[in-house]
């Protein structure tokens, strides 16, 4: 059972991490931090040493959503390529998931942060190194199972599919249009199946 103190924490990083999902570390006042969980500044520090330690709990968070659907989407299919499609799938909607309705956290992090927040810009790198592993290995698996062709190159697919993934979702938000979206996932979605041996 979880401590009192922990409870807060997580009450306060289940809160914020959607505000600073949106509008980012540096568009994220205490004041926001304090209206989404009702909380004094005091209360917020006296859990959290700083705004900082509290952007890196809510990117945490956020990814953890993004990571925890998509694993449990990916357990309940068989085959590498079913596993694959999930991707396509979820990110085709991803309006409809409240953890992403903000856009991507790697995204929306990893444009801010990159020069501005070190700490952030390595939550991110990590983000995308584990992201691109995780593909990567589904990609093996399949290679392996020989459910998907031997000439596949995991590093090319996993490049691939991440960039179209994060590029489509910043042309939908950016242009508040899901046409880029559909065309692009529809794309994706042929060339995973297209990878089957």
């Amino acid at each position: 059972m979880l401590s009192k103190a922990d409870r807060t924490k997580h009450f306060i990083i289940e809160k914020t991490a959607p505000i600073f999902n949106a509008k980012g570390y540096a568009g994220t006042s205490m004041n926001d931090l304090m209206q989404a969980t009702g909380l004094t500044k005091g209360s917020i520090y006296g859990n959290f040493e700083n705004k900082d330690e509290v952007a890196l709990a809510a990117f945490d968070h956020n990814f953890g959503a993004v990571v925890a659907h998509i694993r449990t989407k990916m357990e309940a299919r068989s085959t590498m390529i079913d596993k694959l499609l999930v991707y396509p799938e979820t990110y085709r909607h991803f309006m409809k998931w409240s953890f992403l309705q903000a856009g991507c956290p790697v995204l929306n992090t990893s444009v801010e942060a990159d020069d501005t927040h070190p700490l952030l810009r390595k939550r991110a790198v990590n983000a995308l190194k584990l992201w691109k592993n995780s593909v990567e290995k589904y990609i093996q698996k399949g290679i392996e199972n020989k459910e998907i062709r031997t000439d596949t190159d995991p590093a090319q697919i996993s490049a691939v599919l991440m960039s179209l993934i994060e590029g489509a979702v910043m042309q939908a938000k950016v242009t508040g249009s899901s046409t880029v979206l559909n065309l692009t996932m529809n794309y994706l979605e042929k060339m995973i199946r297209d990878l089957k041996a």
